[in-house]
């Protein structure tokens, strides 16, 4: 099986999409138009046998995280609600995933600290949030925000 179809599986697993339309439906559609968001929303890193690493981003307005962070609004519904050119104010952390044997090596922090530079560069980012999955997410999100000074906020799991 190659690293595409090991990430795509690992997704399933992890966040069972498919069977929950309130979690975002990632496709090549959902990730252009992130892309469009933001160039940072998207990220990948691959070796010679494909993506061993995706993190993907969501900047959104700070109305937005409030109500999906008190159940307001979806996944799905803070993506298609967040306005594309607005001056964001926050990040919701979508998803980070790495294949199991590149794990504990940075790759996913790397990757995100970069895309997060870059949207702090562009825009007034003011805290980033999240909807952990597992306890290493909430974990990663908390290290993240330490790292970077920034208000974290959590929607429970």
């Amino acid at each position: 099986m190659n690293n595409h179809a090991r990430m795509l599986r690992l997704a399933e697993e992890v966040f069972a999409a498919h069977d929950d339309p309130t979690q975002l439906q990632v496709d090549p559609e959902v990730l252009e138009q992130l892309v469009e968001l933001h160039p940072a929303a998207v990220s990948e890193v691959a070796d010679e046998d494909g993506p061993i690493a995706w993190v993907l981003l969501i900047p959104t307005t700070s109305y937005l995280m409030e109500d999906f962070l008190t159940g307001q609004l979806t996944e799905q519904d803070l993506y298609l609600r967040t306005p594309p050119g607005a001056a964001y104010e926050a990040v919701y952390l979508c998803s980070a995933m790495v294949l199991e044997e590149h794990r504990r090596k940075g790759i996913a922090k790397r990757m995100t600290l970069e895309a997060l530079a870059w949207l702090f560069r562009e825009h007034p980012i003011k805290a980033l949030f999240c909807w952990p999955f597992t306890e290493e997410g909430a974990a990663f999100a908390q290290a993240l925000a330490a790292d970077l000074d920034i208000p974290l906020r959590m929607r429970p799991m």
